[in-house]
């Protein structure tokens, strides 16, 4: 294409070797007219400088969400831990103030049950219920227990 006479603001093109020739072209934005043939090169460099640090952030927003899913399954694994932590020293309580050593049974239990576990023992009848809880983060009201019940062997006194 052969470029015409030039006037401020735009572009005459002629045909040239049996080419059609746009209507005209804005030399300003660089685009064709009359045409629909898309956008130049300087339309393009404005869009660009427009999306600048939008990928940084998605990025860093999408950074955020992975931390958040990452430290609420690892919050369900410490709950799970822990609960499952409970239910074995509340079984172990039961079954040896079942067996009429409840001191024993304490400390053990102390032993399985995460630090700063509540360790309860009640007797009702010839049943020996033992419940262990914890809290799971100490200012939020949530706890994981573990209760047990055993049958209290033959001859064995109170605890």
């Amino acid at each position: 294409m052969v470029a015409g006479l030039r006037r401020p603001g735009r572009v005459t093109v002629r045909r040239c070797r049996g080419r059609p020739a746009p209507d005209a072209v804005d030399s300003a934005t660089m685009t064709t007219r009359g045409t629909g043939a898309g956008t130049g090169r300087r339309d393009q460099a404005h869009l660009r400088a427009d999306d600048r640090g939008a990928v940084t952030v998605e990025a860093a927003l999408g950074l955020c969400s992975l931390m958040l899913v990452l430290a609420l399954a690892l919050a369900a694994v410490a709950a799970t831990t822990a609960a499952v932590r409970c239910l074995d020293a509340s079984r172990e309580l039961a079954r040896l103030a079942a067996r009429g050593e409840p001191d024993r049974g304490r400390s053990v239990a102390a032993a399985l049950a995460p630090a700063g576990a509540v360790l309860e023992l009640t007797r009702a009848g010839d049943t020996v219920t033992a419940e262990v809880s914890d809290a799971l983060i100490p200012p939020l009201p949530l706890r994981v227990s573990g209760r047990s019940v055993a049958a209290v062997e033959p001859g064995v006194g109170p605890p």
